[in-house]
């Protein structure tokens, strides 16, 4: 709860179920940096809404077994809590506590809801995290590939990130009689804060002056990290075709990465540092810069786990009426992007690809940003995803 995701995509959903008479109880695993820098926020925010909080310490060392570990203790202070609060439903967020879960349903008959995020062990290796030459990650994914169906057939009911996720599942030969119940909610956001609504011009004047910006500069963002997923490499390319075209362009990132990360590359490419801009903005700040710039960039890894992806800097790039240039075959994006009109598709890394994308950028801007406003509200509402859960808590509730 104290990383921003779960600041972004767990706390905003459960203080507006909360308002639909639902009463929670958070058992998550938290970093130990995080918690204590954030904790106490956390914790006050969740308390004036009448949410129990019982974080335990994420472990990150030895692989394998300091996941073990962490179900081990999630487990007990499951069983624990259940005793004490005597839960109806239990809602896990992605695979590991999935583990819990099935214990609790197996063992309690509480109902079961698999909250998936994604094809986890696909991510594990399309992300190089386990490493698929050692016998030992084989055997790991397997064993997670085997536990994916029985999360899958035991839930209650499943939630999907994609369409294009739910599809594959159902294409999945052991599902070829059953289809699970799997309904499909993206990772939403929050529109009364992205918005151009909350733009602060004051802000914006002062961050100009501190980093030498002018009203002429041509603008592109990037917002979020950039760690085993978004391709800063291709993405510093694609600006340094851009330079050839708008030279007065400028690359802003939003971001609490290391600079030095991004102006290595940068260096690299022979792209000069002083067009390039890094900021650590907190959360609320965030609207304001993007709406700095003309357009924003962001290039995912297109493997297989991707498909499951929703990223939740879409909505919120949107809600601003900022348009979007990202590539293609990442989870819903292609299709949402492409049926609305509010950005560009590119299927390559190529300097034919980027010029192509490039050329079309001025008549993308003389659409007018309520229509990326619209398309973020159609899609990613946040109040649409609380709604979209309750239905889901709703049925879960009348089965017997």
């Amino acid at each position: 709860m104290t990383d921003t995701l779960g600041q972004s995509q767990v706390i905003p959903y459960l203080l507006g179920l909360s308002k639909y008479g639902y009463q929670f109880v958070i058992l998550s695993a938290e970093k130990k940096d995080n918690y204590i820098i954030n904790k106490e926020v956390i914790n006050s925010l969740l308390k004036n809404n009448n949410i129990l909080w019982y974080p335990i310490i994420y472990t990150k060392k030895p692989p394998v077994l300091s996941t073990l570990w962490d179900i081990l203790k999630l487990r007990v202070l499951s069983k624990k809590l259940h005793t004490k609060h005597n839960f109806q439903i239990v809602h896990c967020r992605s695979y590991i506590t999935a583990f819990i879960g099935l214990y609790l349903k197996k063992t309690f008959g509480i109902k079961f809801i698999f909250d998936m995020r994604g094809f986890y062990a696909d991510e594990r290796i399309d992300g190089n995290l386990w490493n698929n030459k050692f016998f030992i990650y084989r055997i790991i994914y397997k064993y997670f590939k085997k536990k994916e169906v029985q999360f899958l057939t035991t839930a209650d009911y499943t939630i999907s990130l994609t369409n294009i996720g739910k599809n594959i599942i159902y294409n999945w030969k052991i599902f070829e009689n059953f289809k699970p119940p799997i309904e499909i909610i993206p990772c939403c956001a929050d529109l009364e804060l992205f918005s151009t609504k909350t733009i602060s011009n004051q802000f914006n004047n002062e961050f100009k002056i501190k980093y030498n910006v002018h009203d002429d500069d041509f603008i592109i963002s990037y917002l979020g990290s950039i760690g085993t997923w978004y391709l800063l490499d291709e993405m510093l390319l694609f600006f340094k075709r851009l330079l050839l075209k708008k030279p007065n362009a400028k690359f802003l990132f939003i971001t609490k990465d290391k600079p030095y990360n991004i102006t290595n590359k940068a260096e690299r490419f022979n792209i000069p540092v002083s067009k390039i801009i890094i900021v650590p903005a907190e959360r609320n700040e965030i609207p304001s810069l993007l709406s700095l710039s003309k357009i924003s960039v962001f290039f995912i890894k297109s493997v297989f786990s991707k498909k499951a992806s929703s990223p939740t800097k879409l909505g919120e790039i949107l809600g601003v009426g900022i348009p979007i240039i990202c590539n293609s075959n990442v989870g819903d994006v292609d299709n949402i992007i492409s049926s609305s009109g509010t950005g560009l598709i590119i299927d390559n890394f190529t300097d034919m690809e980027f010029d192509k994308a490039i050329n079309n950028i001025d008549e993308l801007l003389k659409i007018p940003k309520e229509i990326f406003f619209l398309t973020a509200q159609k899609t990613f509402s946040l109040q649409n995803g609380i709604d979209l859960y309750n239905n889901v808590y709703k049925k879960v509730l009348k089965q017997n």
